[in-house]
This record gives C-alpha cells, structure tokens and sequence, in this order.
C-alpha cells in the first residue's frame, strides 16, 4: 500500500497539474485538505500524485508519508491515532517528526472529524483526507472548523481531456478538434471511462453509488423506484424539476422524491440551480434545475441524444464554481447569470445554445436582463476561453 518506503514509486496517471497545484499552495499551512467529489472521479489517484509530488518535487523523505484507505476492512476496526501509532513505530519516527498522512474515504469512520482533530492539535502532522460523501462532511465537520480546507475534485474539463486523449494542438487541423469536442460531449469526464469508453464501467460505478452510498446507509426498500428517478432525471437535464410531477409517476409523495434527489446531491451524482431572484422566498419555491455530474454518465443511462441539453450541462459544469442561478420571466428562461469576482464584482449572462439562436422572446430577456457581460454560446469557443470562468 506503501511501496514508496522499499524503493522508486512510479505513477502511470496523468498528472491533474491544476489540483497538484491547489494542495502545493496549502503545503505549508497546518490545515487539513479534505478532497471531496463523485465516486471514481479520481480523488485516490491525486492523493498517489500528490505523494509522488512531495518524494521528488519537494525532496520529503519517502518513510514519512503514510497513505491509508479507511474502508479497508482491516483498518476499520482501528482508531486514525493507533493506526498513525503504527505507522511511526515501523519507520521509526518520533513524535516531533513531521508525517504527512492521506487518509481514503476517512468518513466511514462516524469519528473521523474528532479524530482527526486530536491528530491536529497533538501532532506535527499534514492532513490530505478524501470523501465521497457531501453529507457526511458536513454533519461531522464542525471539529475541524478553522482547521480544513476543502477542495471538491470535477471531472475532467475539456483540456485535461484532450490530455487524457494525448492531443497536441502543434500542427493540428481545427476540425480534430472540433471532433474532439464531440467525443468530449459523449464521454463526458470520468477519467477511466474517458480511456476505456467501456459503457460497463460507468453502469457499474452508478449502481456502486446507488447501492453502496445511498440504499445502504439510508436503508431505502424500494430499490427500483430510487434507480427510475435517476433515470428520470438523467433525462431531464436542464429543464425545471418538479418533485409533485416525479412523485405522480413513480407513485410516491413529493416529500419522498425531494429527500431522493437530496441523496443524490449528497454523493454528487446531481446538482441544482435556482432561480435568480433577491426573494429568498421564491428562490425556495420555485422549482430548481438539476445538472448531471458528468454527461458520460447521463449518455450512458439515456442514450446519446437531445445535444443541446448535453452541451448546456457542459456549460454548467465549467461555470458551476460560481453558483451560478437561471432566468425566468414571464415563461421564458436563460439558462444562467452569476457573479464574476475577478472583474470587480460584475454580472454575466449566458444563454447555451448548441448550434442554434436566440429566439425573439429571449433576445427580449437578454437586453431586459442587467449584466455586464453577455454571452450566447453555440460550440467548443466557450471551452477555450476561461475569460469568465476563472477562479
């Protein structure tokens, strides 16, 4: 689990430099680094690179890193602290040695949070814990308060995946591109399955999610109404969610299918957008729409189709850092506004519309609405371009 310790530790993964980046700059802070984010999204193999990057970038001694998977049946019956205990005493390391520890999916353990609080305020010691659970972050996190970091791993956007598809833009005609991007728009960004596009992996990581995240922990018995409303859902990407309609297919209430979706934005399959408006009232009421995590995963369980729905997703994945909300007036929508911080705190609109305009009643919107910037967005142009997309 360790072969860093016996020797030269090699990585085949493509390095996610962007996140690398991230924990390097928060190297030197005594924080915990809680990594968070859809299953098989990648958190484990950036915990290996993060590893890979201390031994030969940063010159740290291969025996002081520790990497633990917490769901391990061996290690579940074991406190953090007795099982850091160990891993001091085999590589013979003193109390004032400074370790760094990556704790696997840490929030199996209902303790987690204290104990790693315990380790923080005890020890020299640098934290990088990963979860694949929202909810349980938050419920036990209040132990690390002022003490963590948390940093929420996406899947891959469009230049990690032309690397993942090893594409060199020196010498390359626009329409390999453009081809790419198309790619890009059916396999969506789940590393593996970007490489393997084996449908297999995706249907097997969701029934993983569903069954072991979701109808296992909140004992749910009707398994099948809970994977209708995935598939429900998946096809209702970017359309307005109403939980009274979903009830009255799948004959359940109202208050069933919300705590459901609930479920699924917990374990980051699904994310929703309100409507934008300074009433919190209506922001509540109104009905929210929902994102799928991925599109590779949505394509998988409703087929390739409806692109325009697929692309708008896209567009709300690159975007969804700023908490974006949707439009709405008298019937007609655009798709999304949110703040942009790097420019002095002013608006952008933008409209996704895959391959197609405006129609007259949303040219209308569009200049009623006040924002700074205004875009409409039809292609692969918006995914080259990080002007307003930039932390």
């Amino acid at each position: 689990m360790n072969p860093w310790w016996q020797g030269k530790f090699e990585l085949k993964s493509i390095f996610r430099t962007k996140y690398i980046s991230l924990f390097d700059f928060n190297l030197s802070n005594k924080d915990v680094i809680l990594i968070t984010g859809l299953r098989r999204v990648g958190k484990s193999t950036l915990m290996k690179q993060m590893i890979y990057h201390l031994i030969y970038d940063k010159n740290i001694n291969p025996k002081h890193i520790c990497y633990l998977s917490i769901d391990a049946m061996s290690f579940k019956s074991y406190l953090i602290y007795e099982l850091v205990r160990e891993f001091r005493k085999l590589c013979n390391l003193n109390i004032d040695d400074k370790i760094y520890l990556f704790l696997d999916e840490v929030t199996v353990k209902d303790s987690w949070s204290q104990e790693l609080k315990n380790l923080y305020d005890l020890e020299g010691i640098k934290i990088f814990a990963s979860s694949s659970s929202a909810s349980k972050l938050i419920d036990k996190k209040a132990y690390l308060t002022g003490r963590s970091r948390t940093f929420e791993i996406e899947p891959l956007d469009f230049n990690e995946f032309l690397e993942f598809k090893k594409y060199t833009s020196k010498n390359s005609e626009r329409y390999l591109l453009e081809n790419y991007f198309k790619d890009y728009m059916e396999f969506g960004g789940i590393p593996e399955y970007v490489l393997t596009a084996d449908p297999t992996y995706i249907i097997n990581l969701v029934d993983t999610i569903i069954y072991r995240d979701i109808v296992a922990i909140y004992k749910i018995k009707n398994i099948e109404v809970i994977k209708d409303l995935f598939k429900l859902l998946c096809e209702r990407v970017g359309k307005q969610i109403s939980y009274n309609k979903l009830g009255h297919i799948l004959g359940i209430s109202k208050d069933t299918v919300q705590r459901y979706i609930g479920y699924f934005k917990d374990t980051y399959l699904f994310c929703d957008v309100e409507i934008n408006s300074k009433n919190l009232n209506e922001r509540i009421k109104d009905n929210k729409k929902l994102y799928c995590a991925d599109v590779g995963i949505k394509n998988v369980t409703t087929g390739v189709r409806d692109l325009g729905a697929i692309y708008e997703n896209l567009v709300f994945l690159k975007i969804k850092s700023f908490k974006p909300r949707y439009v709405k007036d008298a019937g007609i929508e655009i798709d999304f506004i949110y703040e942009y911080p790097r420019v002095s705190k002013e608006y952008v609109l933008i409209e996704a519309k895959y391959g197609q305009n405006l129609t007259d009643e949303q040219k209308k919107l569009f200049d009623k609405v006040k924002a700074k910037h205004k875009i409409v967005t039809k292609d692969l142009d918006f995914f080259e371009d990080d002007t307003f997309c930039k932390k």
